[in-house]
């Protein structure tokens, strides 16, 4: 089949986008508001951008809590979901008021990140610390009418369980980090292969 992605006529019961881009790993966003109120989500439109420097996007549908506390604050933090998280991941994404802590309503425990002023998952085997560079609004480009914001982030330090280390390399499969695909669909690394790059050796 093909169809017009702008007109959308695909025809199907569900878009199939998301399902094609995919799997997208989840940005699970912590931050606070500046009046200390915690607040933590995951986002699936999520990735890194760039490294040295380490660079991270999250795009939000609506300005909800996550960029409304990172733009007040200017930092925030990113936690690894991983398979065993799940379940509290997925209560996290609770539409819920903002005085509300999704640590707490996640069953979580809430520390201070090291480097900024934001908290993040104790139990999450990583959590990437960011501080906020820009929002990209793309209602901006001509002839796109989107809610959509992306937030870019430069990443300042990293926490790694030490027990997902095995000979200096950070094993994927101990992590076992999960990701979105589409409409109700979720998938876990748990298995890699390699490739050698041509000119590599």
């Amino acid at each position: 089949m093909f169809y017009n992605s702008q007109s959308n006529d695909h025809g199907l019961p569900h878009d199939p986008f998301k399902t094609l881009v995919a799997p997208r790993p989840i940005g699970w966003i912590s931050s606070k508001s500046k009046e200390g109120a915690s607040n933590l989500a995951p986002y699936s439109f999520f990735n890194a951008v760039s490294a040295q420097p380490n660079l991270l996007m999250f795009s939000s549908q609506g300005r909800k809590d996550s960029l409304l506390n990172i733009e007040e604050t200017g930092v925030f933090a990113c936690n690894l979901a991983s398979y065993d998280l799940r379940n509290a991941m997925n209560a996290s994404a609770a539409m819920v008021e903002r005085d509300v802590n999704e640590f707490t309503l996640a069953g979580l425990t809430e520390k201070p990140c090291q480097l900024i002023d934001a908290p993040c998952v104790a139990e999450s085997p990583v959590v990437m610390e960011c501080r906020f560079l820009d929002v990209i609004k793309f209602s901006s480009y001509e002839g796109i009418s989107s809610d959509y914001e992306m937030v870019l982030g430069e990443v300042l330090g990293i926490y790694i369980d030490d027990d997902v280390i095995e000979n200096g390399l950070v094993d994927i499969t101990k992590l076992r980090p999960i990701a979105r695909l589409g409409y109700k669909d979720y998938s876990v690394v748990d298995e890699v292969f390699s490739l050698v790059r041509p000119g590599d050796g």
